[in-house]
């Protein structure tokens, strides 16, 4: 989504037109999940994806209307059948609900859009929200006299701009969009009334600080690198933090973990695993970390440990509550030995934690596989 805002920010900034299609919701198995976009200009060539194949052809070709034809936007659902999987070589059996945004007056727009790149770029997290259907009741007049697209711009402070309608659905959204923006999250909302809109947040990649530098931080580190983290190693000795033994980290700091966690500019959307080499280093550094406003803080060892950790963070006065969202013993239970297997346990439920998954295993249930077998008993019968 990035590099689509980024063009976005560039075409309105020239004054050009252009409509953006947004995947906003859908069910079953879809080749692109919520939030997947797709930027159409003026010349018809594009930025993002909605999923390829005819689907994705079908917004492209309604995108290029909308440009040659002024006209509102549009909400659209596709059912992906058994004969459109066949016809695209797809496997897939869900649906998937676009809305497709016209961009007529580029200045209207390009606030919204310089914000969220700014979000991207690390600034405040940003949120926009846009309605998709309402009940037709307590509704601000508009000029076009169709409801479908109006945006509510929302601020980490609270701020917006724009309405979906009316104050009872903007404060809904200003309300949610406090979480969405903490790891640039989005969710399809169904108010009690009736009403229906998407709320998308926007803000940095996510930042991970490994405390500690062993070889079980080496081995996350190069990891969450390819998954989108900027990774921060601290360590007080500089021959475990150091450029050389993590190429990939944005910064290396080898100072004592309470001295080293002031250094780097933590937010909500901060990720921070304690390793450090013994009880005593990880004790402070745990509450060091929790004293942060990172939403992720782990501490990597065994439950007596952690048991014996956690008397010491009661006694330095740390609240119950904060000490119950830490994530110890950290990582899911997959048995893990070594330390690329653990840095795969740690990276998993740091995925989890940030993609709000459950961490389930996606097997098919054997009811559905019975249902298989005893279909295929009918047909060959």
């Amino acid at each position: 989504m990035k590099d689509v805002f980024k063009e976005t920010k560039k075409l309105l900034g020239e004054g050009q037109q252009a409509v953006l299609a947004t995947v906003v919701k859908t069910k079953g198995s879809t080749p692109q999940k919520p939030g997947a976009k797709l930027l159409v200009r003026q010349d018809g060539s594009g930025v993002g994806t909605l999923g390829g194949g005819c689907v994705e052809g079908d917004i492209w070709f309604a995108a290029q209307q909308l440009l040659k034809n002024v006209g509102p936007s549009q909400f659209r659902e596709y059912q992906l059948n058994e004969d459109l999987a066949a016809e695209e070589g797809l496997v897939c059996g869900g649906s998937m609900y676009f809305m497709i945004d016209p961009i007529y007056e580029p200045d209207e727009v390009l606030g919204f859009t310089r914000e969220i790149n700014d979000a991207y770029s690390g600034m405040d997290p940003v949120a926009l929200a846009t309605l998709i259907s309402n009940p037709g009741e307590n509704l601000l007049p508009l000029g076009s006299g169709v409801d479908t697209g109006r945006k509510l711009f929302i601020r980490e402070d609270g701020s917006s701009v724009g309405s979906l309608g009316s104050q009872a659905i903007d404060n809904d959204a200003i309300l949610r969009s406090k979480q969405l923006m903490v790891h640039g999250a989005n969710e399809y909302v169904v108010t009690e009334n009736g009403t229906e809109y998407f709320i998308e947040g926007y803000t940095s990649p996510p930042k991970l600080i490994l405390v500690g530098g062993g070889h079980v931080s080496k081995a996350i580190s190069s990891l969450a690198d390819k998954l989108g983290f900027h990774v921060y190693v601290t360590d007080d000795r500089s021959e475990f933090a150091n450029k050389e033994r993590f190429p990939e980290a944005k910064n290396t700091v080898a100072m004592q973990p309470e001295d080293a966690l002031q250094q780097i500019h933590i937010t909500k959307n901060s990720f921070i695993v304690v390793a450090t080499r013994g009880h005593r280093y990880d004790s402070v550094a745990l509450a060091a970390a929790a004293k942060t406003s990172a939403s992720y803080v782990g501490l990597l060892g065994s439950k007596r440990k952690i048991i014996l950790i956690y008397e010491d963070l009661i006694k330095m006065g740390l609240p119950k509550d904060r000490i119950k969202e830490l994530r110890a013993p950290i990582g899911l239970a997959i048995n893990a030995r070594t330390p690329d297997e653990i840095a795969i346990s740690i990276i998993s439920e740091m995925l989890m934690f940030r993609l709000g998954g459950s961490g389930q295993n996606m097997k098919l249930d054997e009811k559905l596989i019975e249902n298989i077998f005893s279909k295929h008993a009918k047909a060959l019968s």
